[in-house]
């Protein structure tokens, strides 16, 4: 089981009823007598029409994903299935994703370290030509491919830490 064969079979199943997939993550646990557990596999989606993602959204995704697996099976142990919503602190995990949520405020862990660091807190700026995602940092920019990027998820902070305006 490879997470291409995984992506190959749950994206099209989503598109097919109107969702996009954000992320993937499939983990086996491993009790202390190192026996293997349940596997666990995650899906992270959202509306291709980016509206609200609701419970009954969930479901449907659940219902017709499990579906397909059944059919394709691709993986081998016994797994749960859970769905949910990107939700308030959305990863981002495509280059689209970096370009849909440009001007954003996120916090980002680096696969390596760099310049002494490896997570910081900072402003989506620009995506260049060559694909580099360009970050305001309060330390200066700087500039990252995503192959460089552990993980990078929109940071809400900015938006519960203001006073709420009045109209």
């Amino acid at each position: 089981m490879s997470y291409q064969k995984l992506t190959e079979i749950i994206e099209p199943a989503l598109a097919d009823i109107g969702y996009m997939l954000v992320r993937l993550h499939y983990s086996v646990p491993v009790d202390k007598k190192n026996k293997k557990m349940r596997g666990s596999l995650q899906i992270m989606a959202e509306p291709s029409d980016l509206s609200e993602m609701t419970v009954e959204d969930c479901a449907k995704i659940s219902r017709h994903v499990a579906t397909v697996l059944d059919v394709e099976d691709p993986i081998q142990d016994a797994y749960n299935l859970e769905v949910s919503s990107p939700g308030i602190d959305r990863p981002l995990t495509k280059l689209s994703d970096f370009i849909r949520f440009k001007g954003e405020l996120v916090k980002v862990r680096m696969r390596f370290m760099q310049e002494g660091r490896k997570r910081f807190r900072g402003k989506i700026a620009d995506i260049d030509e060559d694909e580099n995602i360009i970050f305001e940092t309060g330390f200066g920019q700087i500039k990252l491919r995503l192959s460089e990027l552990e993980s990078t998820r929109i940071d809400p902070s900015e938006y519960f830490s203001t006073p709420a305006r009045s109209s």
